[in-house]
């Protein structure tokens, strides 16, 4: 939809945003932070942060990236509504230039993730940017936007002569959105496209079969997950923890991965993906039909009629696997209502409960910096005050695990940081926030003609450096 990522930051479309806007600093191969418009980023105190650019960036019109463009760029990432972004920041940063090149960051509490968070500020020249997703412009990266078209997901990028750093290989990117799976298979094995991605478990295993493709697998950083709307009345069934564990119950994960999903994710066994540091395992979601209906019985929940909202094309195979989930909740006597949110819709409306009431909600959330507290502070570290302009994850507000997970993004001592981490994630999962979750390995399908293509957990790759060789 953009090439920005202020609001939205899916998995795929990383890759091409960081083709054309770069960030202070990147999460590279192993999930650390590396610098990139930055030329140091150093705690100079417990709630301090020093920081300065590299003296010989310029954007692609050699414009220089300045102090001001930086300070600009974190503004506007807290300004918009709903920020995807800036909803993992504990708290947004205060902003002080001390010269040309060289400005701090200042918390009123230690952040000692901050290095991580900002990799995902993008930066555009100040007078060009806006507190809303950007459809053009240019950034400091390797590509050009040539042309685009938003509406239909339709980008051409041309390689940036003008770029500081290393030249890119490839002269022109031509970037596509079919909604189609069958259309990007095809596209691909047509040899209409080189390299397409969200493709299906099913079309991954034939893809492997055809000797012109390579199909790459990593395990990923993303959380999929069926997710309680906790802003549910308190006399709403799903207000009862034991509810929401009873439909858990219900759902015959297992199945769902061997039929649906090819073995090719791997169901929760926490709160967050098992691949982030300081992921803590909690608890496994167990298939127990009988115990579902007894727990449904003793909490009052029989008869229990559900919606669940997802974006198109939100995760591979989403309408068979919730259709497959709305009839393992039917046997336990549990209507679900199915409704699917075309893409580029009003999803961020539904989730505020501004389009329409529901009750579960199927999303995916990724992650760009390596760091399960990224995940836990965005998506439950909610407050009162947060929840009154709806800017928390779907009402999640527990004090006592925001209190816990504010104190684990101030400590620098590693140890104690993990426990506090490990204490707040038993906690989220005794609130059996989601009816089941998973993680699916990153699967990209290209053309062997692809050369340098490196698929980081992350489920993006360095543009940059790919080349084309053949036919």
């Amino acid at each position: 939809m953009s090439l920005d990522n202020k609001l939205n930051q899916y998995d795929a479309a990383v890759t091409v945003q960081r083709a054309v806007r770069e960030a202070l600093t990147r999460i590279g191969d192993d999930l650390t932070p590396q610098l990139v418009l930055a030329e140091s980023f150093e705690a100079t105190s417990p709630t301090v942060w020093t920081v300065k650019l590299r003296n010989d960036i310029h954007y692609s019109d050699n414009s220089k990236v300045t102090v001001e463009d930086v300070e600009t760029a974190l503004k506007y990432y807290f300004q918009v509504k709903a920020g995807y972004v800036a909803s993992q920041f504990p708290e947004q940063p205060a902003f002080a230039k001390i010269d040309d090149r060289t400005f701090t960051l200042t918390t009123k509490k230690p952040v000692v993730s901050l290095m991580s968070l900002m990799s995902n500020i993008l930066i555009t020249p100040a007078k060009a940017n806006k507190p809303e997703e950007l459809q053009g412009g240019i950034g400091s990266g390797p590509f050009v936007i040539a042309k685009s078209d938003s509406g239909t997901g339709s980008y051409t990028l041309t390689r940036n002569d003008n770029y500081w750093g290393e030249l890119a290989h490839l002269q022109q990117v031509n970037v596509s959105y079919q909604e189609e799976e069958g259309g990007r298979v095809v596209a691909l094995t047509s040899g209409q496209a080189d390299v397409i991605d969200t493709i299906t478990p099913e079309s991954a295993a034939k893809l492997k079969t055809d000797p012109k493709v390579d199909v790459i697998e990593t395990p990923g950083t993303r959380l999929i997950h069926l997710f309680y709307n906790f802003r549910e009345p308190a006399g709403h069934p799903l207000s009862k923890v034991e509810v929401r564990e009873a439909l858990s119950h219900a759902i015959d994960h297992a199945s769902l991965i061997k039929a649906l999903m090819n073995n090719q994710v791997s169901s929760a066994e926490g709160v967050v993906p098992k691949t982030l540091s300081g992921f803590y395992k909690t608890g496994d979601y167990v298939y127990d039909p009988a115990k579902a209906k007894a727990m449904l019985a003793a909490a009052g929940a029989t008869g229990l009629k559900l919606r669940v909202i997802w974006e198109d094309a939100e995760f591979s195979g989403a309408s068979q696997v919730l259709e497959a989930v709305a009839q393992m909740l039917n046997a336990v006597g549990v209507s679900l209502e199915l409704k699917m949110i075309p893409k580029g819709g009003e999803i961020n409306a539904w989730r505020r409960g501004e389009s329409g009431d529901w009750d579960v909600l199927a999303n995916g959330y990724g992650n760009q910096t390596g760091l399960a507290i990224t995940n836990l502070v965005a998506q439950y570290a909610g407050t009162a005050e947060k929840e009154k302009t709806r800017d928390t994850y779907h009402g999640f507000v527990v004090p006592q695990i925001t209190d816990l997970l504010d104190r684990a993004s101030q400590e620098v001592d590693e140890a104690k940081q993990t426990a506090l981490l490990d204490e707040a994630q038993k906690l989220i999962w005794a609130q059996w926030p989601a009816m089941w979750a998973w993680t699916p390995n990153n699967v990209l399908a290209k053309r062997k003609r692809v050369r340098g293509l490196r698929l980081r957990p992350t489920n993006a790759y360095d543009l940059r450096a790919i080349s084309v060789v053949g036919s």
